[in-house]
């Protein structure tokens, strides 16, 4: 069941018998839950069993490699094997849940007792709440359990008062389950045939033309924008003119198909790389390949190629993708190869679309899976080919419960199931370079463009210089401004990367040094300025906003703490860097791609396909832009304020920064025309930017190595981030302290620990943290510690939520 608890729960069966790998709906406390069937047994339990309510499933939905790799993940990542059942199933639309609320025996005695007795009680609550109170306690008197819903409809009651009314006992809450349909349905209008046509006002005229005009059906949404009454359906329905039919929605994989290019003969590198994989998927071998292609040398070519095969061979293939954004480009190049076989898996689906694509695959009509981390849990049958697109890309990371990687998931599904797994990436992680130089990954290199392109020259702008010599700090040096007119006047296209999201990301009182953060977190709260309304209204959206919690505010008029007027906005990001352009280039036509331009994937289509076909010249964005793309008329790629993460404290800083800039890199010259890059640095002589600018990847690779085993860091040790959180800061700090004396009392042979200290981030939506950090280089021995630890936690009462395990974290913010 989805419980944050480490264990599995014993239930007792009837007559029927579930299928393990199935759903059944069980009684937990007060809740009705959905649970999937681990195992079936005689073996009494210590208490008596409770019973199965509901088998919801006829036969399994996991498969028994669903299920070994699920233990798999609850073992490697010290994760609730609820948890992690409920990250592989995308069916929660199928499980229709409902809030009841049932009186008790202390709501009667205030009901009946009178308001002078709650009145000491109720204190703070106004005369009419009180009577909204006592109304919603005389609803709910006769002892039957009532829906929320019901409940405030028929009294007023809010959820305010529900939950002040739980503290005080008078009521108990309840939550029950079933199964529901949950496919996704659409009315049509239907002319019925060869009926006879009575007399029709002018508005049955219209319903009737517009059906007839469109092959005799219509989906009744349609026939809203002719404007007539919606009762005019209804009568025409009941004179049997017209009938109503509910079909399954549709769903549209992608609008970019028709965008598609045709594929090219592959040259010898990308043969060489499908016969080695080809191989793998016809020998049912499990050895994982890492494919290291230079941007533009055609890695998804080989990736189609590869799952083809698998095809052929009667198998299914899996291809991941670090974000939502790059889904739509690669369903269109995975639509126009494998048509109707194709599903969609990824977070910006509804619930009902995500389980109708997941049915879709189970019952074996979609062998082709494209989709961001959680597709690695696709239920295809027959897996051939795994393939991890950009696997170097922290995105694959899973940043709540339970915390996978889907880059080391995907290759232990891959081994579970006798399957080819393919990691590719122009900036292999260095965890994946290491385990290919140790001889645990196959390696297959391509180290040319398709078409014998040229790689893209790179020039370094150092942006201290740039001062010296203008006396002004700039967004966009002298050098970035020249070549993106020149790049526009011949015609072509060009990118600007400026990784950050808003107007200013800092916001400062000159006279007293305040900075305004977020009320729930210990974080600058960015600027978002106002945008101009098309139509000519006043500006709207002004706003800071907070973007780990969503927290937003007005923008103050004066300083909250000293009262000054003088407030500064410091910082440019990509909202700032849009105007910037607007104003220095006035005929260019400009679009932006961050997180508050696109947020579903409509917004990304509509704005590849305005970039595709030229609409737009000149792009500004953040790292979204900087993965994937192929668009063919762009020739120029100017990079601003991308070292600033070396400042952070991360040791994978300058991988980040190097990966980032050879990204965007790439981006530039993919069509007939060479590439240029200008990266605006103010470190010009780091590493990580002079092996970007010269593509070198073994130099940098060489240098972080020797950084990454001086200071035991992965790849040459494990790592794990014990985060100890609560929203009392003296509860936290206490918790901490506690375990950082149990780890230093115990004997631990092969284990680094640092810390206790606070996080980097020290407050995240009103929960104050603490952390350790440990490393180690065996991964066994890790886990072992890791779990002595949260078994210490639970004998000193240290609740079990309020410790996040995060086992090969990428971030330890």
């Amino acid at each position: 069941m989805p419980v944050p608890l480490d264990r599995a729960f014993t239930y007792a069966l009837a007559e029927r018998i579930p299928p393990i790998g199935g759903r059944v709906l069980v009684p937990f406390r007060n809740e009705k839950l959905a649970g999937i069937v681990l195992r079936l047994h005689d073996e009494p339990p210590p208490v008596e069993a409770k019973p199965v309510l509901t088998i919801l499933d006829e036969e399994s939905i996991l498969s028994p490699q669903l299920l070994d790799l699920a233990q798999w993940i609850a073992q490697y990542y010290v994760a609730p094997v609820g948890e992690v059942l409920r990250a592989m199933l995308p069916l929660m639309s199928e499980v229709k849940k409902q809030e009841l609320y049932r009186i008790t025996d202390a709501g009667r005695a205030a009901l009946f007792e009178g308001a002078e007795q709650g009145s000491s009680r109720r204190s703070r609550r106004s005369p009419e709440e009180q009577d909204i109170e006592y109304k919603a306690l005389n609803y709910l008197e006769p002892g039957e359990a009532v829906r929320t819903a019901t409940l405030r409809s028929a009294t007023g009651v809010t959820r305010e008062l529900l939950a002040g009314m739980l503290r005080k006992k008078w009521i108990a809450r309840e939550t029950t389950a079933a199964a529901r349909d949950a496919r996704r349905m659409v009315r049509y209008a239907v002319l019925v045939a060869d009926a006879r046509l009575p007399k029709l006002n002018e508005n049955q005229q219209a319903i009737l033309a517009e059906l007839a005009g469109s092959g005799g059906e219509l989906p009744v949404a349609e026939l809203r924008r002719l404007e007539v009454p919606a009762s005019t359906l209804g009568t025409l329905v009941k004179r049997e003119l017209v009938r109503i039919e509910e079909r399954p929605a549709e769903f549209h994989l992608t609008h970019l198909s028709k965008m598609h290019r045709p594929a090219h003969t592959l040259n010898p590198a990308q043969q060489a790389a499908l016969d080695t994989i080809t191989a793998a998927v016809e020998t049912n071998e499990f050895r994982p390949h890492l494919l290291h292609g230079i941007t533009g040398s055609g890695k998804t070519a080989v990736y189609l190629a590869a799952m083809q095969r698998a095809l052929d061979r009667g198998k299914s293939a899996i291809l991941l993708v670090p974000e939502i954004g790059l889904t739509p480009a690669m369903a269109a190049q995975l639509h126009h190869a494998f048509g109707a076989e194709v599903a969609l898996l990824h977070s910006a689906l509804t619930p009902e679309e995500r389980s109708e694509q997941w049915h879709r695959i189970r019952r074996g009509e979609a062998r082709v899976v494209v989709g961001t981390r959680s597709a690695v849990f696709a239920p295809v049958d027959h897996l051939g080919l795994i393939v991890v697109d950009e696997e170097h890309d922290s995105s694959y990371k899973q940043e709540s419960m339970p915390r996978y990687h889907a880059r080391d998931t995907a290759v232990m599904r891959a081994k579970l199931a006798g399957a080819a797994i393919v990691l590719g990436s122009a900036t292999p992680s260095l965890e994946s370079w290491h385990n290919a130089r140790q001889g645990r990954y196959a390696q297959i290199e391509m180290h040319r463009r398709v078409m014998e392109r040229p790689m893209p020259k790179v020039e370094l702008v150092d942006m201290r210089r740039e001062f010296q010599e203008t006396g002004q700090e700039h967004l966009f040096s002298r050098a970035l401004i020249e070549r993106t007119q020149a790049t526009l006047d011949r015609g072509e296209q060009a990118i600007i990367l400026l990784n950050r999201r808003g107007y200013s990301f800092v916001v400062m009182c000159r006279a007293c040094g305040e900075k305004l953060e977020c009320e729930n977190c210990s974080i600058s709260l960015t600027y978002h300025k106002p945008v101009t309304l098309s139509d000519g209204r006043a500006p709207a959206g002004q706003r800071l906003e907070c973007h780990y919690c969503g927290y937003k505010r007005n923008v103050p008029a004066r300083c909250p703490k000293c009262d000054s007027e003088h407030l500064y906005f410091l910082g440019a990001g990509s909202q700032q860097g849009e105007e910037r352009l607007q104003e220095i280039f006035p005929g260019a036509r400009i679009g932006r791609m961050d997180r508050d331009t696109v947020r579903g994937r409509g917004d990304m289509e509509r704005l590849l396909m305005r970039l595709h076909s030229g609409e737009i010249n000149l792009l500004v964005g953040t790292q979204m832009i900087a993965k994937g793309h192929d668009i063919h008329g762009v020739t120029l790629v100017g990079v601003v304020g991308a070292d600033f993460a070396l400042g952070l404290p991360d040791f994978r800083a300058a991988e980040r920064v190097f990966q980032l800039l050879t990204q965007v890199s790439g981006r530039a010259g993919r069509g007939e025309l060479p590439g240029t890059v200008l990266v605006q640095t103010y470190h010009p002589d780091h590493y990580a930017i002079t092996c970007a600018a010269e593509h070198d990847f073994h130099a940098f690779v060489e240098r972080e190595m020797k950084y990454r085993k001086w200071m035991h860091y992965p790849p040459f040790a494990s790592l794990a981030n014990l985060i100890i959180q609560s929203p009392h800061l003296e509860e936290a700090a206490g918790w901490s302290a506690t375990l950082g004396r149990w780890f230093q009392s115990t004997q631990l042979d092969g284990v680094r620990v640092l810390g206790p200290a606070t996080a980097p981030l020290a407050r995240i939506k009103r929960i104050y943290r603490f952390h350790l950090v440990l490393k180690a280089e065996k991964r066994g021995v890790l886990a072992r510690t890791l779990r002595m630890a949260l078994a210490h936690a639970d004998a000193v009462g240290i609740p079990r939520r309020n410790l996040i395990v995060d086992v090969d974290a990428v971030s330890l913010m």
